[in-house]
């Protein structure tokens, strides 16, 4: 890869990865969720810190990160480097609680704005009485910082200008790698991955220890250029310590790593390390930057490392992100097939003699008497004529009964088909990634919305005024209406409700009892009215009508249920954002 010096086109991918990561999210409780948004925050600091600030400007100073274990001599060896005391040193551990940036004073301008490290504040002046710069977002918001935090070194970079460093080059003083507060380990390896060059520091007896190799590895495989310090070298043992940690180096991949070594010695009265030991560590970075193409070659090394590294992470985000939305679909897919079984529940219990039976039945029976209309039945249709002729010259039975009877039958069938799904929905919800913690957020779903009741209801007397109307266009001619009339349109209506219970022969012929009957019964009826095509019709009409109307009630049922999954669930294609984002990185590189 060959980055330019005017790379707008590379940065602008960039830019845009950036957002489509920081728009990622991952609200459902998977698995891999707590990887992700590390990743996520690793990255996004990646970019903010280093991968945008250095593309935007290349020819900015070198950032040398002096990073290391706790008691190595990091700030000594800083201080050493500047030849006075800007950061401090002691034997209280951790020493390096806030890092120090020391730059020369004709590069103030590069470090005090938000270029570098964007969410720390900058400080400046003596540590008696700082002066604190508020650094300032890409959205023109200031990063907060309260004074307890400042005061407490957390959140803040302090600035140190000083003439004996070469301009081109700034020295950042790290918190040690392994500190006992939490905090500053991550801020330590924050740090480090806004180096354009790590500078690490070990003595000859620490130098083998794993925490430092475990960073150092991570900086071989992103291509991070580094420059290892040995300190604290009894003299006597320079040579072996200095092969053997060279062939360490060389075993984990950083064979090109310069490695300096530092004497055991006595430091002068100001505690700086004395210049024979520095001085090649001292012309080399004063080499580097004094020398534009060397400097540039460092910066380009680590910036293609840091890019090509991103690629595993995006990998991993996308994957997360595809993962939310297998999740969110699943649990989706659960709400269909709950209430796809509901609706085939209502569909068979309203055509199968299920509603014929209890209160609908004794109802039905008040209507049509004690089971004489039955046995006319069973003894011819020419005899059932003569009983509705006979109906029609008298007054007709009462149905307002049997039509509340029915009513209250088919809302209770429709409430407990919808609840039993809904506990179903919920059920499986448990057993599916993501699941449990979307029910505990959604504890209302348990119980039914409290307009529930009354929509079946409406939509029972809805279907009963449409079967109504049925009763009313096919009774038009004059003699089929003053049929209907004379046995009265609710009570033919009422009749024609019980066929289509019991229309499909669920309960018919064969099976014993006398909700069978009546299911025949009312048919008969009918069809000595209408004719038995005429029934069939009217019967299958009523009952699309009511199917229909059942479908509508339970989509809004599922609409609830849905939406408590999509209130979380990640926006649509978010995963194919992050790699095209990712692609185009590639592309322009």
């Amino acid at each position: 890869m060959t980055i330019g010096v005017d790379d707008t086109g590379l940065l602008s991918a960039v830019e845009e990865l950036r957002r489509e990561v920081r728009s990622a999210t991952f609200p459902l409780d998977l698995p891999s969720v707590g990887a992700a948004r590390s990743s996520q925050s690793s990255l996004l600091k990646q970019l903010d810190d280093y991968v945008i600030p250095r593309l935007t400007s290349l020819d900015a100073p070198l950032l040398t990160v002096v990073g290391g274990s706790t008691g190595a001599g990091k700030s000594t060896l800083v201080n050493s480097l500047v030849g006075s005391v800007v950061s401090r040193v002691g034997v209280l551990r951790p020493t390096t609680r806030m890092p120090v940036l020391v730059h020369h004073i004709d590069d103030v301008a590069w470090f005090t704005g938000s270029r570098i490290l964007p969410d720390l504040a900058r400080i400046t002046g003596a540590d008696e009485a700082p002066e604190v710069h508020s650094a300032v977002r890409d959205d023109n918001s200031a990063v907060g910082h309260d004074l307890g935090s400042v005061g407490n070194e957390q959140g803040a970079v302090r600035l140190v200008a000083s003439e004996t460093l070469p301009a081109g080059l700034a020295l950042l003083d790290a918190p040690d790698i392994d500190s006992v507060v939490q905090a500053n380990r991550d801020l330590a390896r924050q740090l480090l991955s806004a180096a354009d060059l790590w500078l690490f520091v070990t003595t000859a007896a620490r130098y083998a220890d794993a925490v430092p190799w475990d960073l150092l590895r991570g900086a071989s495989e992103r291509g991070t250029s580094v420059a290892i310090v040995l300190d604290r070298v009894p003299p006597e043992s320079m040579d072996e310590i200095r092969t053997h940690l060279a062939s360490m180096l060389t075993e984990r991949g950083l064979a090109s790593a310069p490695i300096f070594t530092i004497a055991e010695t006595t430091f002068n009265d100001d505690g700086l390390l004395p210049e024979l030991e520095i001085a090649r560590l001292r012309s080399w970075l004063s080499a580097l930057a004094s020398d534009a193409k060397a400097r540039s070659i460092v910066v380009r090394r680590t910036l293609t490392g840091a890019l090509n590294a991103m690629r595993d992470t995006v990998l991993a985000l996308s994957e997360a992100t595809t993962a939310q939305d297998v999740a969110s679909a699943a649990l989706h897919r659960e709400v269909e097939a709950a209430y796809a079984a509901a609706m085939a529940a209502v569909e068979h219990s309203i055509s199968d003699g299920t509603l014929l039976r209890g209160e609908v039945l004794a109802r039905w029976q008040e209507f049509v008497g004690t089971g004489e209309l039955l046995r006319q039945v069973e003894a011819g249709i020419s005899r059932l004529r003569d009983r509705i002729t006979a109906a029609i010259k008298g007054n007709p039975p009462p149905v307002a009964d049997l039509g509340e009877a029915l009513q209250s039958g088919v809302a209770e069938l429709l409430t407990a088909q919808s609840r039993g799904a809904t506990a179903t929905v919920l059920r499986r919800w448990r057993q599916l990634p993501g699941g449990p913690a979307l029910v505990s957020a959604n504890p209302g779903l348990a119980s039914p919305a409290p307009e529930s009741a009354g929509k079946v209801e409406r939509l029972v007397r809805d279907w009963q005024g449409e079967v109504l109307a049925l009763v009313r266009v096919e009774g038009k001619d004059r003699r089929t209406t003053a049929r209907v009339l004379s046995f009265g349109v609710n009570g033919i209506g009422v009749i024609l409700m019980l066929v289509v219970f019991g229309h499909t022969g669920g309960i018919t012929g064969g099976e014993v009892g006398i909700a069978g009957g009546s299911a025949v019964l009312a048919q008969r009826i009918l069809e000595a009215i209408f004719g038995d095509q005429a029934v069939r019709e009217l019967a299958d009409k009523a009952r699309r009508q009511l199917v229909a109307k059942v479908e509508e009630l339970y989509a809004g049922e599922q609409a609830r249920l849905h939406a408590a999954v999509t209130a979380v669930q990640v926006s649509p294609g978010q995963a194919g954002r992050i790699v095209s984002a990712s692609g185009a990185v590639e592309a322009t590189r």
